[in-house]
């Protein structure tokens, strides 16, 4: 899965991971908390659920929430059960 990764002062990066739960956690180093933030939602912030309690560092604004450290952004679609789930960012999503 093609994703976006944010940390703290750097620039975003491109970063392919496995479409699974503990690829997903170690990413943002715990566990992942959705931020909804896209109109059309066919994106979605993934974060560390605890970003207040661990003293990460504040990182970005993500529609009316200050993330605080590592967090990605990956694709969202309805999949073939009307559940929304992850996916891998298209090139325009990216250079959005």
């Amino acid at each position: 899965m093609k994703i976006l990764v944010f940390e703290p002062m750097k620039k975003p990066y491109v970063k392919d991971i496995k479409d699974n739960i503990h690829a997903m956690q170690e990413i943002v180093g715990g566990s992942i908390e959705p931020i909804y933030f896209e109109p059309k939602q066919d994106a979605i912030v993934w974060c560390n659920d605890e970003f207040l309690l661990n003293g990460s560092e504040p990182n970005r604004i993500v529609g009316n929430t200050l993330v605080h450290g590592t967090f990605y952004i990956s694709g969202n679609y309805r999949n073939e059960y009307g559940e929304w789930d992850s996916c891998s960012l298209t090139d325009e999503q990216i250079e959005k």
